[in-house]
């Protein structure tokens, strides 16, 4: 689990790409202080595994699947990410909390200042728009923010100036894709009331047939 609260931007010093996977070596300061074998490590919001490291960088592997989901196929050598440790117990939750687990990916549509803001629109797919709710919790990129507008295709973000100067939304362009991750709390509300129907339906007795034979229909 993470935060959204991203600790550091690193770089892509290496991209090994396979016919549908991948293995990145990132360049990094913070997240590598007490890093280990195995280790979770969100890079632009999806969680991977560290499988070797350094001083100064540390090597994950991408399996095809996260490849589909995710903006990473569009990393290229130096490449800015925003790169988060996984949450560890007793540590303030200052974000919300992130699976690393990329619901799909968006397209930046419109970005505009207002005042010390910066609103960044993205539109989303409909199956992923239905679990994103105004002042509800959503994650671009890794970055934990508060959705300030929500319309048909796409929900807006208004990010104050230490958001933008400490990830990597400041450089994002019109038309660039990011991750995008929901909030956790919607996509299990949703399935508990949908297995709740269905268990409902499945003990119900009564059937079609059953009435017009009673001569209810």
């Amino acid at each position: 689990m993470f935060t959204g609260i991203i600790e550091e931007v690193g770089r892509i010093l290496s991209i090994s790409k396979g016919i549908n996977s991948a293995q990145i070596n990132i360049e990094a300061k913070k997240v590598l202080e007490d890093v280990k074998l195995g280790d979770s490590i969100a890079v632009n919001g999806v969680c991977l595994t560290v499988t070797s490291f350094k001083h100064n960088s540390f090597t994950v592997d991408v399996m095809p699947e996260t490849m589909r989901r995710s903006s990473l196929n569009n990393l290229k050598k130096g490449s800015l990410v925003n790169l988060e440790r996984a949450l560890a117990l007793g540590d303030r939750l200052g974000g919300h909390i992130v699976s690393g687990h990329i619901d799909c990916t968006g397209k930046v549509v419109n970005i505009k200042n207002e005042d010390i803001a910066t609103w960044i629109t993205v539109e989303v797919p409909d199956d992923a728009l239905k679990y994103i709710v105004l002042k509800g919790s959503i994650t671009i990129d890794g970055v934990s923010l508060t959705v300030a507008e929500v319309n048909e295709k796409s929900f807006s973000v208004s990010l104050i100036p230490h958001t933008k100067g400490e990830t990597t939304l400041y450089e994002k362009n019109l038309g660039e894709e990011v991750n995008i991750e929901c909030d956790l709390i919607g996509k299990y509300v949703e399935r508990l009331v949908f297995m709740k129907q269905k268990e409902e339906k499945k003990e119900s007795k009564i059937t079609e047939a059953m009435l017009r034979e009673a001569g209810f229909m």
